[in-house]
């Protein structure tokens, strides 16, 4: 069984950086670049007589993070396998890292320049490996995920009546709670399953200004659909694209606050589930 060493835990894909693995290698990191703060994108146009600049708006890069290591075999049969490990784990598709820092946040990497490495002795050799976060935010490694039926509302009066009269409801909300706990602003994703027929999806924020996606079409029984606040996509059942029926304002979640997240459609069915999740994200 991997035992943890000293330092902040890193974990890359399904490679813990930072153990004593089964096969006794010592993985141990020694540096990290990147991680504090990606480079950011932003044009300044010179004022015409007169002092300073225009500023365009500031947005952040693709995170280039750099991790730097030393390997510790007990053979050198170990430190090769391990070297070998190395390579597949620095993948060229999309692999997650994760820094397990007090608040442990997570990125989607993939590797963008040369994984180098260089043998110290028959059993130790030191490495560099280069990868690249194309959306530069740092998510928490904690999915928040909750669902909700559609709004509804039972009992209450029914006429004729003879007085005097209790009356009796049951109300379901058809609402959820999002909160963005970190530093900059998160996208979150919405699933509708159905059976619903055009429904809306709205976005609350504590000022009282709601935001709404209207899916104009019909989802029938066991139909899922999955919109993606972030890539401004809309998948229907994980292959078909139904951006074509998504219409009105995407929505993201400010640092440091919770909004709610409500829908209703044309008609209620008590089957129609709307799950969204989200995770915080930092600068």
């Amino acid at each position: 069984m991997a035992v943890q060493i000293g330092g902040t835990p890193i974990t890359l894909g399904s490679l813990p950086l930072s153990v004593v693995d089964d096969a006794g290698v010592t993985w141990l990191p020694t540096k990290v670049k990147g991680w504090s703060s990606p480079a950011v994108r932003a044009e300044l146009h010179p004022r015409q007589s007169d002092h300073g600049s225009w500023a365009s708006p500031a947005y952040l890069e693709a995170r280039s993070i750099a991790i730097e290591g030393l390997i510790s075999a007990p053979t050198t049969a170990a430190r090769d396998a391990a070297i070998e490990q190395l390579y597949a784990a620095v993948s060229l598709t999309d692999t997650v890292l994760v820094i397990e820092e007090t608040i442990p946040k997570q990125a989607t990497v993939r590797r963008s320049g040369e994984v180098l490495v260089e043998p110290v002795n028959p059993y130790s050799a030191t490495y560099s490996a280069l990868v690249t976060a194309p959306d530069p935010r740092r998510y928490s490694t904690t999915l928040q995920s909750q669902s909700t039926a559609l709004p509804s509302t039972t009992g209450g009066l029914a006429v004729p009546v003879t007085l005097p009269i209790l009356i009796s409801t049951s109300t379901v909300a058809g609402s959820i709670t999002l909160l963005n706990s970190g530093t900059i602003a998160t996208r979150p994703t919405f699933t509708l399953e159905g059976p619903v027929t055009n429904p809306t999806v709205t976005v609350q924020y504590p000022d009282g200004t709601v935001k709404a996606l209207l899916y104009s079409s019909t989802l029938e029984v066991g139909d899922e659909l999955v919109i993606d606040t972030d890539l401004h996509s809309a998948v229907l059942n994980g292959t078909t694209s139904r951006r074509l029926y998504v219409s009105g304002q995407w929505p993201e979640i400010p640092p440091g606050i919770a909004v709610k997240v409500g829908w209703y459609a044309d008609s209620y069915d008590a089957n129609a589930l709307l799950t969204g999740s989200v995770r915080s994200a930092w600068m």
